[in-house]
């Protein structure tokens, strides 16, 4: 299959180049392996720490098993040897001014940066990779969040976008465009389930476990009340809030907490909940087709969720940690996303119509009244392909082009 290149790509080589580690996490078969293997293929070793005999031979001698794996070396999927981090530290000490001797991917959060944290702090590098954004997919992965002129469109057919939401943004169903989506999908979550769930201890009941991730995707791009859920499903206030931590843990999932300064009390502060990939957020809410998608009571969600998802790993992609926000009153004004850069913060309205109009904006001005002293300007994205001024420093721009 051909490589597909990633936005991330510089980043991790020059954290190979200024750390002694490096350690890039992100959900499984997102492509971090394919992107280590096809970066430093020809410098470094390969071990893959999944298969029970490694893993059993990394536990039993982690000293001797670095001496037999020695750096420069990459060890995938690291939590399942959590051991070799202690003298992976002492490797990286005894030589400490050699950089990229290490680097380690892990599909697990829960316990990883914690036992990361503790032993490697202040000698490696934390990168996050996530399934492909809609650059990458189109092969414009440097491209950035502006607009860049007609020339440099990124091609899109709306049709072709609601199909693409069903498929999502693992590279195997891209790279295979004639690979049936619906088993991938099927496959892909048993197998999450098995392998990442059920080697968490917060998880007993994984058939409860899987109607909770639906009760999520129910939810998806919307207040999120943990009452609710543990309601809907019988079970306690508490196991909600750890299940929560395993998808989030996991990257299945992203918090997305509101935004608001102490000066105004009157503002919504329950989360909002978003899938990390489309197309296991519409695999979970059993969408079928892009038809039903389309025309169903899901779409504006879905739609919010790919934006989201889209602005949040770009942002990872350029090594940098994602800090987003909504903002919503409790009158029930709201803006959908606010980037918050530098110091500024940007608001970001999502609608699904291709035919913006300036009653989108309302969000987005009375956000940019009550923050005038940090708002930079504003957008409404939308499915079209106008480019058009909603107000003052409010403007509405194609998905496509951010």
């Amino acid at each position: 299959m051909e490589y597909l290149r990633r936005t991330i790509e510089p980043i991790v080589e020059k954290a190979a180049g200024e750390f002694p580690a490096v350690v890039i996490t992100g959900p499984r078969q997102a492509g971090k392996t394919t992107l280590l293997k096809h970066l430093f293929r020809s410098r470094y070793k390969y071990v893959s720490l999944e298969p029970p005999d490694v893993r059993a031979g990394a536990q039993a001698d982690p000293r001797g098993f670095l001496e037999l794996f020695s750096s420069p070396v990459i060890f995938d999927e690291i939590q399942y040897a959590p051991e070799l981090l202690f003298y992976i530290k002492e490797k990286i000490d005894e030589n400490r001014d050699a950089h990229g001797q290490f680097i380690l991917t892990g599909s697990q959060n829960l316990l990883l940066l914690e036992q990361v944290s503790e032993t490697l702090a202040g000698r490696c590098a934390m990168l996050t990779m996530l399934p492909l954004s809609y650059a990458e997919m189109k092969g414009q992965p440097e491209r950035d969040f502006v607009w860049e002129g007609e020339e440099k469109k990124i091609p899109f057919e709306l049709q072709g976008f609601w199909k693409g939401l069903l498929r999502g943004g693992y590279p195997e169903l891209i790279q295979q465009p004639d690979r049936d989506f619906l088993l991938w999908q099927g496959s892909y979550v048993q197998t999450y389930l098995e392998r990442d769930v059920r080697s968490l201890r917060q998880v007993g009941d994984l058939t409860q476990f899987q109607l909770f991730i639906r009760a999520i995707a129910a939810r998806s791009a919307q207040l999120f009340h943990l009452s609710d859920v543990a309601k809907d499903l019988g079970v306690a206030v508490n196991t909600i809030k750890a299940w929560l931590a395993v998808l989030e843990a996991t990257y299945q999932i992203v918090i997305l907490r509101p935004y608001f300064n102490n000066s105004n009390k009157r503002l919504v502060k329950s989360p909002k909940v978003f899938f990390t990939d489309v197309g296991t957020l519409c695999y979970h809410l059993g969408l079928r087709d892009a038809e039903h998608l389309r025309l169903g009571p899901m779409a504006g969600a879905v739609v919010e969720t790919f934006v989201f998802s889209e602005i949040y790993k770009r942002i990872c992609g350029r090594g940098r940690v994602p800090q987003l926000y909504f903002w919503r009153t409790s009158s029930g004004t709201e803006v959908d996303i606010i980037v918050q850069d530098q110091g500024k913060l940007i608001p970001v309205e999502v609608k699904m119509s291709s035919t913006p109009t300036k009653h989108m904006a309302s969000g987005i001005e009375s956000f940019r009244k009550s923050h005038t002293e940090v708002s930079k300007k504003g957008y409404v994205v939308h499915l079209g392909e106008m480019i058009l001024p909603l107000g003052k420093d409010i403007l509405a721009m194609p998905f496509r082009s951010l």
